[in-house]
């Protein structure tokens, strides 16, 4: 029988003889991952049985690398992958690990309905849900908290979801708000931030909400609206503020705080439609993990942003 493909994407892997990290279009099957130059190219650049394979994630072989997980096969060769966002590496390392579970098993892949899994009744929309959690006024409050000497911006405690659910009358007890959280998380509308939350979405085939004080959430980053800025880079302090384009340059309408964070050319948007961005791409992740999607005019320009702005973060002040 035909392997059957399970997921396949735009991945960042590390060469295996050069230490250079390049964009590949990767192919889950339930036997081996495929990874090609182009997604239009019919034979791979290479294949990674996943019999006897294992996987690390996250993966902290990389200082200056996050989002990085690792598949060592059964003849010890490492293979380094980096997602471009948290919710995209969540997706393959849920599914790798259902695939080495299945192929130790000796069992044909399946992929688990989120709700059915975990009995979410079929009247509930979750992403009506995920909008009305989002709303300043009414929703789930976003907060700034300092934990193990790591600062989290617009974030939020699991207990404090659960608070809500039940206030709003979306959840009778702190049981079935954990059943929403939960779809809420596998579906990506929240993102773990933090080790006890992540340890709690790493566990097992399914990702698990935790109602705890010390779990930690941010909302998923998903896409808004494209608009022209203009920004301006600076080193000290190390910010990239954007500007209305129309305007002058005394009040910015936001900055993205450049020091330790990662910036990569990307080839996709998650939930974007391709008509509407195609090309040019890169992502800022910043050091708590916020997201930022920007598109040049051209490849090369492209190309300048990302050099210089991989020099404030690293150099700036």
């Amino acid at each position: 029988m035909e392997p059957t493909t399970i997921r396949e994407g735009y991945l960042v892997k590390k060469g295996t003889l050069l230490n250079s990290w390049k964009v590949v279009w990767v192919v889950l099957a339930d036997d081996a991952i495929e990874f090609y130059k182009k997604k239009t190219d019919n034979s791979p650049k290479g294949m990674i049985p996943l019999k006897d394979a294992k996987l690390t994630s996250p993966c902290q072989d990389f200082t200056k690398r996050t989002l990085v997980f690792k598949v060592s096969t059964a003849k010890n060769q490492d293979h380094f992958f980096q997602a471009s966002h948290l919710e995209e590496r969540e997706v393959w390392v849920k599914d790798i690990k259902r695939a080495l579970t299945c192929l130790q098993g000796g069992k044909k892949f399946a992929r688990k309905s989120t709700r059915r899994s975990i009995r979410l009744p079929e009247n509930v929309n979750l992403s009506e849900l995920y909008v009305l959690m989002k709303d300043q006024d009414s929703g789930v409050k976003e907060l700034k908290v300092e934990k193990d000497k790591r600062l989290f911006n617009h974030c939020f405690t699991g207990n404090n979801v659960i608070d809500w659910l039940i206030s709003e009358g979306k959840a009778r007890n702190r049981a079935e708000g954990l059943m929403l959280a939960t779809g809420l998380l596998n579906e990506g509308f929240l993102l773990p931030a933090g080790d006890v939350s992540k340890d709690g979405a790493e566990k097992g085939a399914e990702c698990v909400f935790l109602d705890q004080i010390e779990a930690l959430y941010y909302f998923g980053h998903r896409r808004k609206n494209w608009k022209v800025r203009k920004f301006i880079l600076r080193d000290d302090p190390a910010y990239i503020h954007y500007y209305d384009a129309t305007k002058g340059e005394d009040d910015p309408l936001g900055s993205i705080h450049l020091r330790g964070s990662v910036v990569t050319a990307v080839e996709y948007v998650p939930d974007s439609k391709r008509q509407e961005v195609d090309g040019n791409l890169f992502e800022i992740i910043t050091s708590d993990e916020v997201h930022y999607y920007l598109q040049a005019a051209t490849a090369d320009e492209r190309k300048d942003w990302i050099k210089a702005i991989q020099s404030v973060a690293k150099m700036g002040k």
